[in-house]
This record gives C-alpha cells, sequence and structure tokens, in this order.
C-alpha cells in the first residue's frame, strides 16, 4: 500500500449532483443592476440611464443589456413601457409582490385559516415588544390616528375588517423589523378577507355579540397604545398575545377547518 497522501479529486458538481453553470452575461449584468436598486443609487420611480449608456458602463451589447432588464421587470424591480422613450423605471415593490405568490402556496398546500391564525400569533406579540422597545412617537401616533379614523364607531363589516387588518399590519411594520413585517404583509388579505366574513355573518345572526365584540377591539387597541408610549416592552407582549389568543378563538369558533382557498376564490 503506497504510504502518499489521498488527494481529493475535484468534481464540478454541487452537494446535489447537479453541474455548476456559469452564470450568463446578461444575469450579472442584471446582478449589478439590482444591487445598485438595493442599496439606494437608483431609487422608486427613477428611469434606468439610456442603453447607450448602460451598454459602455458594462461593456455588452443591447441584447445582452435588454436580456438583464427583462430579468429585472420579471423580478418586478422595474417597470418597462414598450414604445416609449423613457425606457426602463424602477418600481420598489412592497409585501404585495410576495403576497399573491405565498396564498398561491397556502392554497395548494391546503393550509387552513386555523394555520394563519398561529403564524400571526408568533409574530404579532414580537412584533408589539420591539415597537414598545424601540418606536418612536410618531408611530404610535399613527396607531392611534388607525384607531380614531379607520376603525368605524358604528357597524359595517368592511369598514371594520379593514381597520382592524390595517391596525395589525402596520404595528408590525412600525415595529422595524423587516422580516417580520413582510410575513405580516403576506397573510394580511387572508386575515382581512376572513374578519369581513365573519362580521357579516355575526351581525345578521347576533347584532349584540358584534357590538360587544367592537368595544373590545377598541379597548385592546387602545390598552397596546398606552402600553407602548410606556415603553413597555413586555407588557406590550403579554397584552398583544392575550389579544391574538381572544381574536383566534373569536373568529375561528366553528371555522377551524375552513381553508385558504376557500377564502381567496
Amino acid at each position: 500500500m503506497s504510504d502518499e497522501p489521498v488527494v481529493p479529486v475535484f468534481d464540478p458538481r454541487n452537494a446535489a449532483g447537479r453541474p455548476i453553470r456559469t452564470p450568463k452575461t446578461a444575469e450579472l449584468v442584471a446582478r449589478k443592476l439590482r444591487r445598485m436598486i438595493v442599496d439606494g443609487e437608483l431609487s422608486d420611480g427613477d428611469h434606468l440611464p439610456h442603453e447607450a449608456e448602460l451598454m459602455e458602463h458594462f461593456a455588452v451589447s443591447r441584447p445582452t443589456l435588454r436580456e438583464a432588464v427583462r430579468v429585472l421587470e420579471s423580478e418586478r424591480l422595474v417597470e418597462v413601457r414598450r414604445g416609449s422613450r423613457s425606457g426602463a423605471r424602477v418600481c420598489v415593490p412592497g409585501p404585495e409582490i410576495v403576497a399573491r405568490p405565498a396564498s398561491l402556496l397556502l392554497e395548494l398546500s391546503g393550509a387552513t385559516v386555523a394555520d394563519v391564525f398561529v403564524a400571526r400569533e408568533a409574530i404579532e406579540p414580537a412584533a408589539a415588544r420591539l415597537l414598545a422597545e424601540s418606536g418612536t412617537e410618531e408611530a404610535f401616533d399613527e396607531l392611534e390616528r388607525i384607531v380614531d379614523e379607520d376603525i368605524p364607531t358604528a357597524y359595517d363589516a368592511d369598514r371594520l375588517a379593514y381597520g382592524s387588518a390595517i391596525f395589525h399590519l402596520r404595528m408590525v411594520q412600525l415595529s422595524g423589523n423587516a422580516t417580520l413585517a413582510l410575513v405580516a404583509g403576506m397573510l394580511h388579505e387572508i386575515f382581512e378577507r376572513h374578519t369581513t366574513a365573519v362580521v357579516r355573518e355575526r351581525a345578521v345572526e347576533n347584532r349584540a355579540k358584534v357590538d360587544e365584540s367592537y368595544k373590545l377591539l377598541i379597548r385592546s387597541c387602545r390598552r397596546l397604545i398606552k402600553l407602548l408610549r410606556a415603553r413597555d416592552g413586555d407588557g406590550a407582549f403579554t397584552h398583544w398575545q392575550k389579544h391574538m389568543a381572544t381574536t383566534r378563538d373569536s373568529l375561528l369558533l366553528g371555522r377551524e377547518d375552513v381553508q385558504v382557498r376557500d377564502i381567496l376564490d
């Protein structure tokens, strides 16, 4: 047996057994343009420089540059108006860019509304704590305005669901955690639609119960804002955790097995 060390033989395959692919030039150009958008060198609404300027800057041909722009267009990072001389315009996406694909995946997986409520309970109390600890007075004022202006003082199923859903969403967004905000944005439409359906149905069955739930909602939101202004992170977490559990019990009663696809149809 030889005493020489065994030298590993290089295998140009990744862990999945697929050959490593060299990125096309257009993909590299798209990557650099994407980085310019992410870094803020190109802002929402800005037009990309003219083709000639970009071709010279990246030392690429017109077909290659146009392919790169199509990559960004498919990612919803730029908008191209065909036949326009203004070229491609930067469009910084919001949560909606992933909300619909995420909702579709939930539909395909057979996810229930109960799944969505469990996920919301996992993120919103944590966001409330972050907001209490690092939020601004302007953020607290905005939540106060939502309670005053977006949640109706009289019964209105659509406005009540909208105002409640917006309060939940903005509370997470204002916490400053981009990841939590993204997840909240993905689940926002499902929560709003489900709440609308439940409130409409219950108003027919028992209007007094809806009115009582409305009063509890207002008190709970104002209690949270008070804790936020007091910078009581633990208190905000505990209160909103209880709020979310109460909301779940109320809005899921008898509807635990309702599937996401039934709400979004």
